[in-house]
C-alpha cells in the first residue's frame, strides 16, 4: 500500500467518524457523487489524488457542520466551495459584493 493510499484511507476513516450515523455504503456513494461533481470521474475512475482532494472537502464541510463554522475556516487553502459545490460565502459578504 502506498503513502497515498494510506492517506485516503485515514480520511475517509475520519469522515466516517464524523458522520456516524452514515452506512459506509451511503458514505462511497457521497464520495462518488462528489468526485464527478468536482473531478468529472465516477468513483471506478478517480485517480487516488483526486480521491484524496474529495475526501478532504468532505471532512472539512463535515467538521464544519458538527462546529456549526464556516466552511473556509476549516478548509486547506484554495478549497472554498462546499462538498455540494454551493459558494461557502457568508450571507453578509454575498450581499456586500
Amino acid at each position: 500500500m502506498t503513502e497515498t493510499q494510506r492517506e485516503a484511507l485515514a480520511v475517509l476513516a475520519e469522515a466516517w467518524e464524523l458522520s456516524p450515523d452514515v452506512r459506509l455504503g451511503q458514505l462511497m456513494a457521497n464520495l462518488g457523487f462528489l468526485g464527478e461533481v468536482h473531478v468529472g470521474k465516477g468513483l471506478g475512475y478517480i485517480e487516488d489524488d483526486e480521491l484524496i482532494a474529495v475526501l478532504y472537502r468532505q471532512r472539512a464541510e463535515l467538521r464544519s457542520r458538527l462546529e456549526g463554522t464556516p466552511n473556509e475556516a476549516s478548509q486547506p487553502a484554495g478549497m472554498a466551495t462546499s462538498v455540494s459545490g454551493s459558494s461557502t460565502r457568508s450571507e453578509a459578504a454575498r450581499n456586500a459584493s
